[in-house]
């Protein structure tokens, strides 16, 4: 709060414009988003138990999904709370190191969300393409240390991006964010200093993206071709069935983001918010969904430990 007061503007606290103005618009989306949230606490909770509970999904790919779904639980949460209380109270005000802090998850958790979906795609990889080797290479302590190094590269990622943003000067002329929640872009549209250093940042963490975006893609040109040379038909089907729960995930995810973000950020635009409501809200509601239609070894998990739970009950 004392932001403000520091750099002479007067700026301790910004006004999220949300999404509509219409009070019954608002109380459809309240429910919406409060339903939304809900189903995806519990989908990708259920997912973390059923696989803590199933010794069978005790793989490195699972691995992978439990730390997955726990971002995703996290990263809701980050968002969709704050807006319900907006709701509720009826103001759209947001505080200035409410603002910073909500950014700075924001940032960790997307990028947490690539590199797990790039790591699940190696696996994917190792899996089909090398079956052989698949034990010896994706051990628990490759697993555990991926795990380890993608959740300090991404807390240092959003430290460095909220670091940048507080040296800001923000002028109380100019304080609506057009979102519901504090997007780094955004902010740097309506910041009053000069905001080249972010820039630059930010060009830097474009490439970031593209890394493991660009692993994703080699691991499934190699998945491909690996699938393609196998002679049956219900071989094929069922090297593919392995990872098209992964494929469809990250086809949601990136299919949203893309067309929100690897832009600049002055050409960022209201309509630009439906398809972040897209990649911050729905796709992690989606998740527990894909992997339990598509996966049968998940629907099995998912049927004892209800059956479990019936039985104590």
């Amino acid at each position: 709060m004392s932001r403000g007061k520091e750099n002479g503007t007067g700026v301790t606290e910004f006004l999220l414009l949300g999404l509509t103005g219409d009070p019954e618009q608002q109380r459809i989306l309240f429910w919406l988003f409060l339903c939304t949230y809900l189903v995806t606490v519990a989908g990708n909770t259920l997912i973390i138990l059923a696989v803590g509970s199933d010794p069978r999904l005790h793989t490195p790919m699972y691995f992978f999904l439990t730390n997955l779904s726990f971002v995703d639980i996290c990263f809701t949460t980050n968002l969709i709370p704050k807006l319900l209380v907006n709701h509720i109270a009826g103001t759209w005000t947001i505080s200035y190191p409410h603002c910073l802090t909500q950014m700075y998850f924001l940032i960790s958790f997307a990028n947490l969300d690539t590199f797990l979906l790039a790591a699940m795609a190696l696996d994917r990889y190792v899996a089909i393409c090398k079956p052989l080797q698949y034990y010896a290479i994706i051990t628990p302590q490759l697993c555990r240390g991926l795990t380890t190094l993608v959740w300090t590269c991404s807390g240092l990622i959003s430290l460095v991006h909220t670091l940048l943003m507080n040296r800001l000067t923000f002028c109380s002329c100019a304080r609506e964010i057009s979102h519901f929640y504090c997007d780094a872009y955004l902010l740097m549209k309506i910041a009053c200093s000069d905001t080249r250093v972010n820039r630059h940042v930010f060009l830097g963490a474009v490439v970031l993206f593209v890394a493991p975006s660009a692993l994703i893609v080699v691991s499934y040109m190699c998945i491909a071709a690996a699938v393609l040379r196998i002679p049956s038909t219900p071989g094929r089907r069922k090297a593919f069935s392995t990872c098209s729960s992964h494929l469809s995930v990250v086809i949601v995810f990136y299919g949203t983001i893309l067309g929100v973000y690897i832009r600049p950020p002055n050409s960022f635009s209201a309509q630009d918010t439906v398809a972040t409501i897209m990649y911050t809200v729905v796709t992690p509601m989606l998740n527990p969904f894909i992997y339990s239609l598509r996966n049968q070894d998940m629907k099995a998990a998912m049927g004892s430990l209800f059956s479990r739970s019936s039985k104590s009950s």
